[in-house]
């Protein structure tokens, strides 16, 4: 077992700074903010809560951006993933947002979602993209470690918001571009930060995938139309041929 993939396994998150190269970095903050600024991200959001017969997905999903699409694949990233999962894996969601000065917060949770085996032991991961790094003036990343391997609900923390935890680690300096890989069950909490004048905003893009071996439940409605479109732009260049394979869903179901 790899030193990274020990960590991973006890700690349940694994930060690689600086993973992102500046080119991509330059040309994903431009569609963040088209992404905010445009109601691109509102309409999505749209989708979800209000799916039309079809599913229909928004007029542009996050990637169909062309530097969102490339972070969605980025070899470096991918190899780190099959690393730590040993496995094959599938892409489950991609998330993209832009945090400005004095943005709340978002209490403890995981995003860990079952499967149809109800196998504890398939991994999710989630990887955190910090654009613009992180300073601690617009919101920390806090983690408690180990904490995956318990069985909590969702929110079952969330009326404690953001407050300190026993054995956590907070994660508030980290270099343009970094990246940090949390088990999806890890319970974690974005606590808020005075921002001083000037601060800029934290650009933010997340992207989850699945270790194969059961069917995950998708959470986006439009999940067939996000996996088609990323096959049709053949965004794994026919390096990884499960990343986009329809077979490893149940059906969608709204929360209830």
């Amino acid at each position: 077992m790899s030193a990274q993939r020990e960590h991973f396994a006890e700690a349940g998150y694994l930060v690689l700074p600086g993973l992102l190269p500046a080119a991509l970095l330059d040309r994903l903050v431009p569609e963040v903010d088209l992404w905010v600024d445009d109601g691109l991200r509102s309409r999505s959001i749209a989708a979800c809560l209000e799916p039309g017969p079809d599913d229909d997905p928004p007029p542009v999903m996050e990637l169909e951006l062309p530097a969102h699409g490339e972070l969605l694949t980025h070899e470096p990233l991918l190899q780190v993933i099959a690393d730590l999962m040993d496995a094959p894996f599938v892409f489950h969601h991609l998330h993209s947002d832009r945090h400005n000065p004095g943005a709340p917060g978002k209490p403890w949770h995981h995003d860990h979602e079952p499967n149809d085996r109800d196998d504890p032991g398939l991994v999710m991961v989630h990887a955190l993209h910090y654009l613009g790094g992180l300073d601690g003036t617009i919101g920390s990343l806090t983690v408690v470690p180990g904490s995956h391997r318990s069985p909590w609900s969702k929110s079952a923390l969330a009326h404690l918001d953001t407050c300190e935890l026993p054995g956590e680690v907070v994660i508030d300096a980290l270099p343009p571009g970094s990246t940090v890989l949390i088990n999806s069950a890890l319970l974690h909490a974005r606590r808020p930060t005075t921002s001083p004048p000037g601060a800029q905003p934290r650009y933010f893009v997340d992207a989850s995938y699945c270790q194969t071996g059961a069917r995950w439940r998708p959470v986006k409605p439009y999940w067939r139309h996000m996996l088609a479109a990323a096959r049709d732009r053949d965004l794994d260049g026919g390096r990884w041929p499960e990343l986009f394979a329809e077979r490893h869903f149940t059906e969608y179901a709204r929360p209830a």
